[in-house]
């Protein structure tokens, strides 16, 4: 047995893709506007300091997001261009939010999650047609419901919570099951942050956010990446082909 080279004694870590790297960009965005929310709501709009370093963060994580697309030398479609200018207003506003009190600063990075969502799923298109279709993550295919369910976890949009001895999941755009959600947490996929996300009303108990685990965002990057499915051939006739057939009889 040869002995590996000193350099190459312990595993390194991959690098996230591209498109992973879009998504846990997405995350940063969710946690942060978490953060200002509960300041805001405890009624903390002079904690100016409280934000200054995470904005910093997420704008040097911004920045490096956009160097792994450009590294990718893809081809600058229509497409692919607005997706980088759109990071690029991203880094430039999580920067400036540094500069604001809370109430401004959160408003500046409201639609940070959303918009890293859409540029990774216009960069895993672009991948795509570059490279041709990825596979999913091993043993982790996920089923449109699932999938569903972990887009509407990456873009910050579910939180659970908990009412005399029964649980309750809160989504904004696509419906997510009790279910779904303990089916994604068995599987790994998804995660709960006690207490993370801000109450739905002034006074009320913090909310558990849901999050992608590292396995989710590798799967849930998989899945945009893969080519639409295609429909099999119907063998039902059309309604205009059905009526041209009635006529020729």
């Amino acid at each position: 047995m040869t002995t590996p080279p000193e350099g190459l004694l312990f595993d390194v870590a991959v690098p996230p893709t591209p498109v992973e790297r879009l998504l846990l960009l997405a995350d940063q965005y969710v946690q942060h506007n978490d953060m200002l929310d509960r300041l805001l709501r405890v009624g903390s709009p002079s904690e100016h300091g409280a934000h200054v370093a995470s904005a910093g963060q997420l704008a040097s994580a911004t920045h490096s997001a956009i160097t792994a697309v450009t590294d990718e030398r893809l081809f600058e479609s229509h497409e692919l261009s607005e997706a980088v200018v759109r990071l690029k207003q991203l880094a430039f506003l999580s920067s400036a939010s540094a500069d604001h009190a809370l109430p401004i600063a959160r408003t500046l990075t409201a639609l940070a999650p959303a918009a890293a969502m859409g540029c990774a799923k216009t960069v895993a298109r672009e991948l795509r047609r570059r490279r041709g279709s990825t596979t999913d993550a091993p043993g982790h295919r996920l089923t449109d419901t699932h999938h569903s369910a972990l887009w509407e976890v990456a873009g910050g949009n579910v939180v659970a919570t908990s009412s005399q001895g029964r649980q309750y999941v809160h989504y904004r755009d696509e419906r997510v099951l009790i279910g779904t959600l303990r089916s994604l947490e068995a599987n790994g996929l998804a995660e709960r942050v006690a207490k993370s996300a801000p109450s739905a009303y002034i006074g009320g108990p913090l909310q558990d956010r849901i999050r992608l685990t590292a396995v989710g965002t590798t799967a849930l990057a998989a899945a945009i990446s893969r080519p639409p499915a295609t429909r099999a051939p119907s063998t039902t006739p059309s309604p205009a082909v059905a009526k041209a057939a009635a006529r020729s009889r």
